[in-house]
């Protein structure tokens, strides 16, 4: 809320109980003055206008922000988010649209927090497209009981929200999971002790030893394969490296178009070359 207090330093920035008294104290303002004000930040940019537009209509902030206690989100933080709903509601507000800045707000309100409460409910986002954020913020309050649904309750759900039962299907499983610590506390009691993932998930990747091992493998047959090529002459030596090193390989035909000999003669020299490499690698 600190960009709020910023607007009002009378306001109090470290209690949520403090905040949410001092807010409930501010007056409320008449549709006259709201009028009034809303047309000077309209046509004048008046700070002052807006200053006075958000301040009358934070307590509005903290009743909407308290329909959303349930999803284990800090008070103050939703609070905030609200806040800065209100605060593009009142930059968009046209007067003569016909209708109170409350009601225009309570859009740009609602959607901030279900933004900030998406994005920080889980480790990993559960719900991505317009059916999965329906689903999220209302599929606790469709269920008739606890448990898992029937199909039955499934598609009525899904008739309701106007989702297909298969999303009402994967958004409950996704809402019945919790997320895990991969490193989870050390217990001193063995009795007691929960492994964590940690504990048990195997790393596939190689190990530093592995890694340093297999990289001066890697030199060494490199430094070999070059000392080798080295103990050809240049003729064998571009075959080689044309038949087998280069991505892109050349066909025995073309090369002995090249050269001017027979697509078996330059087989052989092919053999031949592969022939003296190994020798060259045994040594």
């Amino acid at each position: 809320m600190n960009n709020i207090v910023a607007l009002h330093p009378a306001l109090p920035a470290g209690s949520i109980e403090a905040y949410i008294h001092a807010v409930n104290e501010i007056p409320m303002i008449s549709a006259e003055q709201e009028q009034s004000l809303a047309r000077r930040l309209r046509d004048g940019h008046d700070l002052d206008a807006a200053r006075q537009l958000v301040m009358s209509h934070l307590r509005f902030v903290v009743r909407v922000a308290r329909g959303y206690h349930g999803y284990g989100l800090p008070q103050s933080d939703l609070i905030q988010e609200g806040n800065i709903g209100l605060m593009k509601a009142v930059k968009r507000f046209d007067p003569e649209m016909g209708v109170r800045l409350v009601s225009f707000a309570v859009h740009w309100i609602r959607a901030e927090i279900h933004e900030f409460i998406l994005r920080n409910w889980r480790i990993v986002k559960v719900a991505t497209t317009k059916a999965q954020r329906k689903l999220f913020f209302n599929l606790r309050s469709s269920k008739k009981r606890l448990g898992w649904m029937n199909q039955d309750e499934v598609d009525a759900v899904a008739r309701d929200l106007g989702v297909s039962a298969a999303d009402v299907m994967e958004m409950e499983k996704r809402l019945s999971v919790f997320d895990a610590s991969y490193d989870g506390p050390v217990e001193d009691d063995p009795e007691t002790e929960r492994f964590s993932p940690a504990g048990y998930l195997e790393d596939g990747r190689t190990s530093p030893e592995e890694q340093v091992s297999m990289e001066q493998i890697d030199q060494a047959n490199r430094q070999n394969l070059s000392s080798a090529l080295l103990s050809l002459d240049e003729r064998s030596r571009e075959i080689i490296r044309r038949r087998w090193l280069n991505e892109n390989k050349t066909t025995l035909h073309a090369l002995a178009e090249e050269y001017g000999v027979s697509a078996e003669r330059i087989r052989q020299l092919e053999s031949n070359a592969m022939k003296k490499m190994r020798v060259a690698f045994a040594d």
